[in-house]
């Protein structure tokens, strides 16, 4: 068993009490979140929570949150889309060494998803680059959960294309 540390974002009708909410949410199996309520309309989730491997984890909260708040739809699941700065804290370094590494290496450097200001990779690509072209001490779990909330994220947007 590993523990993965991830959040959940959802948006949720206006008109819930948040009061009522953060101890359906606890009681509901989701003793291990975080409750972050700072705009109405708008629940963020950070889990710890402990699993054979990251996917499952991030599925059973879903669920967790799916019985608790049936109508909350979800916006997006993290670490995934990361900014130089959000990069630099999960990869234990500065922006500007980042932003160096980025300038000098444009060939093998990974290709953001969105470039412009600021500019977006998926964490995953960003961390497997520096376990492998850097040689940095990525733990695997790190890079499975990155994976696993790239991977989650994406069935979620496809599901809102189609």
């Amino acid at each position: 068993m590993n523990e993965y540390d991830f959040t959940l974002k959802f948006v949720i009708p206006k008109d819930l009490k948040t009061d009522d909410l953060s101890s359906q949410i606890f009681a509901g199996g989701c003793d291990d979140a975080i409750i972050g309520v700072g705009v109405a309309g708008r629940l963020a989730l950070n889990f710890v929570r402990e699993s054979s491997n990251a996917t499952e984890a991030i599925r059973s909260a879903l669920s967790d949150i799916r019985k608790v708040i049936p109508q909350a739809k979800l916006v997006e699941i993290g670490p995934d889309l990361v900014g130089l700065s959000d990069a630099g804290e999960q990869l234990n370094m500065s922006r500007q060494y980042l932003r160096k590494v980025r300038d000098q290496e444009l060939e093998t450097f990974p290709l953001p998803v969105h470039e412009g200001n600021p500019s977006l990779w998926h964490l995953c690509h960003l961390l497997e680059y520096f376990r492998q072209e850097k040689l940095r001490d990525i733990p695997e779990c790190k890079i499975e959960l990155a994976k696993a909330a790239m991977t989650l994220n994406y069935e979620q947007q496809k599901q809102r294309v189609y």
